[in-house]
C-alpha cells in the first residue's frame, strides 16, 4: 500500500469517486491543477497559455500532504518539483486539446460526480462542503478540479473511438484461457524508465543502465519498490509509487502476463523494454474472485439516430437538426424510416438505425443511461455524447443470463482497456513533443523544453 493510499483528505475522497464515476481516471492531473491566485512569476509556458508558480507550488504542498510521515520515500526536491510540473503541463495541453473538439464538462456532470463524492463517503453536500474546507481548499477550486477531470475522461474516451478495435479472435483467444469457475486478479505495480520515440543507441544505454541500477537498489533492500518509482519512475503513476491497481489477466500486456502467472507477490519482472522504455513490474498480492453461475443482466434493443459534429455541421447546426428529427419523430413519423434517411451512423442507419441486444455499458455511460431511463417504445429527447447529437428508441428489454455474451463482452472490454492505456500513453508523449513548453521554474533554467529531464540514474553498484 502506497502512502496515498493512506491518506483520507479531499483529495482522496475526489480519488474514490473518480475511480468509480469515471472507470480508472488519473486523479493526480486533477489534484494538482492550479488554484487561481495571482503570483509574480510564471513556472511554465505551455503553447499559448501559463501555468503560475503558485500553481505548482499548491501542487507540490498537495504531494508532500499526502506523504506526511513518509517524506524520505519522496525524491529530492528539484526531481519532485520537475515530476509535478510535468504533470501540470500534461494537463494544460489535455485540457487545450478538448477545449479545440469542443468536449466540454456541464453543470449536470458535475453535480452528479459530486453527488457520488458524498454517497461513496457516507456523506451529506453540507458535510462534504465542510470537509473540503478543513482540507483547505475552496469548494470552487474542488469544483473546477473535478470538472477537468470529467474533461479529461471525456477526451480520452473520444480518442478511443475508432482508433481502438478489438478482434473477434483476440477475444476467442481470453476466452479459451478464461476459468468458468474463478477470476485471478492481480495487483501490480511498475517503474519506467523512458526513452524518447526514435531513441538513438546513446539513450537506449543511458535507460538500460539506470533502471539496471534501480533493480539492483530494490534487490538489496535498499529501496522499497514504491519508493524507487517515485523516485525514479517516468511513468504517470509515478508519485503512487508506480500503484497499477488490480487488472484481470486480459487486461496485462501480453510481454508479462505469462510470467506474471508463475510469480510469488514481492517478486519482480524486467528490465524488459517496450515502446516506451524499460519497465520493471512487480506483483503486490493476488486475489480470486469466484464467477457467479447464477448472475442475471439487463440487456436492451433499442435504434438510434446520430447527428454528428464535424468540419462541415458544428454543434449548434447538430443540436438543431436533431431537435427537429425529434419533433418529427413525437409528431408520429418513424422513428426506422428517419433513422435510414437522416442519421449520419453509416453502421445502424442500413438497419433503420437498429443496435440489436446489448448491456447498457456497451456504448457508453451517457447513452446507457439515457437507453435505461426510458420506458419500451419511447424516445429520448436529443442528447450529446462524444460522437455528436443523439435521439434514441427503445425497443425492449430482458433478463438474461450472464452467459458467453456477457463474458465475451468483459473481455472484449477488458482487452480494449489495455490497448487503450497503450495509445492513450503515446497519444500524450506525441501531444507533448508537438507543443512549444519553456520551463522557468527556480531550478531550471528558462529555455525551451520539448521533454523533461530524466531523474538522477542510481549507481547500480
Amino acid at each position: 500500500m502506497t502512502p496515498v493510499s493512506k491518506t483520507r483528505s479531499t483529495r482522496t475522497l475526489l480519488s474514490l469517486v473518480l475511480a468509480g464515476f469515471l472507470l480508472g481516471a488519473n486523479l493526480a492531473q486533477a489534484q494538482t491543477y492550479a488554484s487561481t491566485e495571482p503570483v509574480d512569476r510564471i513556472a511554465a509556458v505551455v503553447n499559448e497559455e501559463i501555468i503560475l508558480r503558485s500553481e505548482l507550488d499548491r501542487a507540490l504542498a498537495n504531494i508532500r500532504t499526502q506523504y506526511s510521515g513518509n517524506a524520505a520515500q519522496l525524491p529530492p526536491a528539484e526531481v519532485l518539483e520537475r515530476q509535478v510540473l510535468e504533470r501540470l503541463v500534461l494537463l494544460r495541453l489535455q485540457l487545450a486539446r478538448a477545449a479545440d473538439a469542443g468536449i466540454t464538462a456541464s453543470d449536470e456532470d458535475i453535480e452528479r460526480a459530486l453527488k457520488g463524492v458524498s454517497e461513496q463517503n457516507g456523506m451529506t453536500a453540507d458535510q462534504l462542503r465542510a470537509r473540503i474546507a478543513t482540507d483547505g481548499m475552496s469548494f470552487t477550486e474542488f469544483r473546477n478540479n473535478l470538472r477537468d477531470e470529467i474533461v479529461t475522461q471525456k477526451l480520452r474516451q473520444s480518442f478511443a473511438q475508432g482508433r481502438i478495435n478489438v478482434s473477434e479472435a483476440e477475444v476467442d483467444a481470453a476466452l479459451a484461457t478464461a476459468s468458468a469457475t474463478a477470476s485471478v486478479q492481480f495487483h501490480l505495480a511498475n517503474i519506467l524508465v523512458g526513452t524518447p520515440d526514435g531513441a538513438t543507441p546513446d539513450q537506449v544505454a543511458i535507460a538500460q543502465k539506470k533502471v539496471d541500477g534501480v533493480k539492483a537498489l530494490i534487490d538489496k533492500g535498499e529501496l522499497t519498490f514504491a519508493a524507487a518509482a517515485v523516485r525514479y519512475s517516468d511513468g504517470p503513476n509515478a508519485l503512487e509509487g508506480g500503484d497499477l491497481g488490480w487488472r484481470g489477466l486480459n487486461e496485462i500486456p501480453p510481454a508479462f502476463a505469462s510470467s506474471i502467472q508463475q510469480m510469488q507477490p514481492g517478486q519482480l519482472i524486467g528490465p524488459i523494454r517496450g515502446a516506451s522504455g524499460f519497465q520493471l513490474l512487480q506483483l503486490v498480492e493476488t486475489r480470486t474472485q469466484a464467477a457467479d453461475a447464477g448472475t442475471m443482466v439487463t440487456q436492451f434493443q433499442a435504434r438510434q439516430i446520430l447527428v454528428k459534429v464535424d468540419a462541415e455541421t458544428d454543434d449548434a447546426a447538430a443540436k438543431s437538426k436533431a431537435e427537429t428529427l425529434a419533433a418529427r419523430i413525437a409528431g408520429g413519423a418513424d422513428f426506422t424510416k428517419l433513422a435510414a434517411e437522416s442519421s449520419d451512423d453509416e453502421a445502424s442507419k442500413r438497419r433503420g438505425g437498429d443496435l440489436g441486444w446489448f448491456t447498457a455499458d456497451v456504448y457508453g455511460s451517457a447513452f446507457g443511461m439515457q437507453v435505461a431511463s426510458l420506458a419500451d417504445g419511447a424516445s429520448s429527447a436529443p442528447f450529446k455524447t462524444d460522437a455528436g447529437w443523439l435521439i434514441v428508441q427503445r425497443s425492449g428489454s430482458r433478463q438474461v443470463a450472464a452467459g458467453d455474451d456477457s463474458r465475451r463482452a468483459q473481455l472484449r472490454e477488458t482487452i480494449g482497456r489495455r490497448k487503450l492505456e497503450d495509445e492513450w500513453n503515446r497519444f500524450l508523449r506525441e501531444m507533448r513533443g508537438e507543443a512549444f513548453i519553456n520551463v522557468r521554474t527556480a531550478t531550471t533554467a528558462a529555455t525551451p523544453a520539448t521533454t523533461p529531464a530524466p531523474a538522477p540514474a542510481p549507481s547500480g553498484g
